[in-house]
C-alpha cells in the first residue's frame, strides 16, 4: 500500500506556517485548509496577514479559509474579500449560523457571485440535500461531512458518505471531502469509497509512513518498545 496510488486528494489541515511550508514542498499534498480554531491553537492574531502568507508558500495549490462572521449581511462581506485573495481560494462558510439558522440561501447567493465555496461543518445527508440546490451548477465547491466527528457519536460515517457521493454525482465541480480523520485507516477507506478529498491534520501526516508496514515486524518492535522501557525504569521483582 502506498500513498502515491490514493485517488483521494489529501489536504493538510492546520495553522501552523512552518509546517504548510513544509507540507508544501510534499507533492502528495493537493490542497490546504484551515480554520479560526486551529489559528487560535497555535496564536494567530492577524487574520489576513496569515492567510497571505499561506497564499504565498502553498504556490496555488487549492485552499479554504473560513468566515468567522454570524450575520448574513457580514458573512456575505467577509466571504467575497477572502475570495478576491485569489483563484485557488474557497470561503468556507458553515451549513449554519450558531442561532441554528441555516445558511443554504446565503451559500446560492454568493455562488451566484463565483464565489467558490466549502460549506462546512455538517454531519447529515440532510444537510447536503438542503445546501446543494444552492451549489448547482454553481462554481467549484466542496460539501466537507465531518466523518470523524459522526464516528465519535458511535455512528459509522462510512454509509453516510457512500450517500453524499451519489447525490453530488451529477455535480461534477462539487466535491466531498472527509473532515476530522481520527486515524490513518480513515485515509484508506475514504480513498476505498471514492470520496475526493480528506483533510488530514499535520500530526496524522506524520504516521503516512506506517502504510503497508509488516505487522510481524511491527509486533516485534512493540515488544522490543516494552522490554527497553522496562530495562531503561530499572524495574525489579
Amino acid at each position: 500500500m502506498n500513498a502515491n496510488d490514493f485517488t483521494v486528494k489529501i489536504f493538510a489541515d492546520g495553522a501552523d506556517i512552518a509546517g504548510i511550508r513544509k507540507l508544501a514542498a510534499d507533492p502528495l499534498i493537493k490542497g490546504f485548509t484551515t480554520n479560526p480554531t486551529l489559528m487560535r491553537k497555535v496564536g494567530i492574531t492577524d487574520y489576513e496577514g496569515f492567510s497571505k502568507e499561506v497564499l504565498d508558500v502553498i504556490e496555488g495549490r487549492p485552499i479554504s479559509f473560513e468566515v468567522f462572521a454570524d450575520e448574513d449581511a457580514e458573512i456575505e462581506r467577509q466571504a467575497l474579500k477572502i475570495a478576491s485573495w485569489g483563484e485557488n481560494v474557497y470561503v468556507k462558510i458553515p451549513v449554519m449560523t450558531t442561532n441554528g439558522v441555516s445558511t443554504s440561501a446565503l451559500a446560492g447567493r454568493l455562488a451566484s457571485q463565483g464565489v467558490q465555496l466549502n460549506i462546512t461543518a455538517m454531519m447529515t445527508v440532510q444537510q447536503v440535500e438542503e445546501v446543494l440546490p444552492s451549489l448547482e451548477g454553481g462554481p467549484a465547491s466542496y460539501v466537507s461531512l465531518f466523518a470523524g466527528r459522526v464516528a465519535d457519536t458511535g455512528v459509522d460515517p462510512i454509509p453516510m458518505m457512500k450517500e453524499v457521493l451519489s447525490i453530488i454525482a451529477s455535480e461534477p465541480q462539487i466535491e466531498l471531502i472527509w473532515v476530522s480523520p481520527r486515524e490513518l485507516l480513515n485515509i484508506v477507506q475514504a480513498n476505498d469509497i471514492g470520496c475526493d478529498v480528506i483533510t488530514v491534520t499535520h500530526d496524522l501526516l506524520g504516521k503516512l509512513s506506517g502504510l503497508g508496514k509488516d505487522l510481524h515486524q511491527f509486533s516485534l518492535e512493540t515488544v522490543l518498545m516494552f522490554h527497553g522501557d522496562a530495562s531503561a525504569s530499572g524495574f525489579q521483582l
